[in-house]
């Protein structure tokens, strides 16, 4: 019998849990000292929401799946039938294979073979070390043709505090949101206010996000966005490298259980693609420029932090 998310790889350091699967090579379950701090899924179940999910070549939603590059048409079939969209990439439903697994850390490989819509290889590969500075993600893609591609990536961990989300505080490093159309597709960015401003620390309560925010604040190289309970100071905090210049916030609805909430780094946003929008080139196969690596991590806040 095999698992919905295939082999299961679990790393352990300093008090941190993690399990990594083979398929889309997701996060799984992040614990510390046996503390969720993801919301993620189970053994026997698939991921849902794209919990743990790695966003490769790119991350959110592309217009209809079309988009031009080099002078030719392209067309992605459509993942997202529902905004008729190409949504999150080509990887985080594949078979991943592990390249190395010690106590810990993990390290998975995928190539990408040229298909329909994105005619160009590439080989992915995600390191996951696990610390007593928590865990840091390493994303890494090499393209192998003799043609420069696009690329963007993404992550999209649920961060997880207790049981409930509605009396949390989250802290965001952005300063601007993006405005989206009916279909999630961005139409303009506005400067964050009211209940989009999450730069003090802010709140949950019943608010509905589905939400990319740019203009990412980084200092040293770093933006850090802090999930706490005021009420214990317990929380957990999520890093991104200076590739990640959005963020994609989203809350499942108000009328069931929410435990989790999704805050997804992004190296670009929405429909990239088509816009240019931080968009990366990779290079030719075996010239400068044909790779690029990006780094996040999640760690525990403890009170005294």
């Amino acid at each position: 019998m095999v698992r919905p998310s295939g082999d299961q790889y679990e790393i352990a350091a300093a008090g941190y849990t993690a399990v990594v699967t083979e398929g889309g090579a997701a996060l799984r379950t992040l614990t510390h000292h046996g503390r969720d701090l993801v919301d993620g899924f189970g053994e026997d179940e698939m991921s849902t929401g794209c919990r743990g999910q790695l966003l490769m070549p790119w991350p959110n939603r592309i217009r209809d799946g079309r988009y031009s590059f080099g002078g030719r048409e392209h067309q992605l079939g459509l993942t997202d039938p529902g905004h008729h969209n190409a949504s999150h990439g080509l990887a985080r439903w594949a078979s991943w294979t592990v390249e190395e697994h010690t106590g810990t850390t993990v390290s998975l490989v995928h190539r990408v073979l040229a298909q329909s819509g994105y005619p160009w290889a590439l080989d992915l590969h995600v390191l996951y070390d696990l610390s007593a500075d928590g865990l840091v993600v390493t994303q890494t893609a090499t393209n192998l043709s003799p043609e420069p591609a696009p690329y963007a990536s993404g992550a999209h961990p649920y961060l997880r505090v207790g049981d409930g989300i509605e009396d949390l505080e989250l802290t965001l490093p952005a300063r601007t949101r993006v405005l989206v159309d009916d279909r999630l597709l961005p139409t303009g960015t506005e400067p964050v206010s009211g209940e989009h401003d999450f730069t003090a620390g802010r709140r949950i309560g019943d608010l509905r996000l589905d939400t990319a925010f740019g203009d990412v604040e980084h200092v040293d190289g770093r933006a850090t966005v802090t999930l706490r309970d005021p009420a214990t100071s317990r929380g957990v905090v999520l890093w991104l490298d200076e590739h990640h210049h959005w963020l994609q916030v989203f809350t499942p609805p108000a009328d069931g259980p929410r435990p989790g909430i999704a805050v997804e780094p992004m190296t670009a946003p929405a429909d990239a693609f088509n816009s240019g929008t931080d968009l990366v080139t990779l290079a030719p196969a075996g010239t400068p420029g044909d790779e690029l690596s990006v780094s996040w991590g999640i760690h525990a806040l403890q009170p005294e932090d």
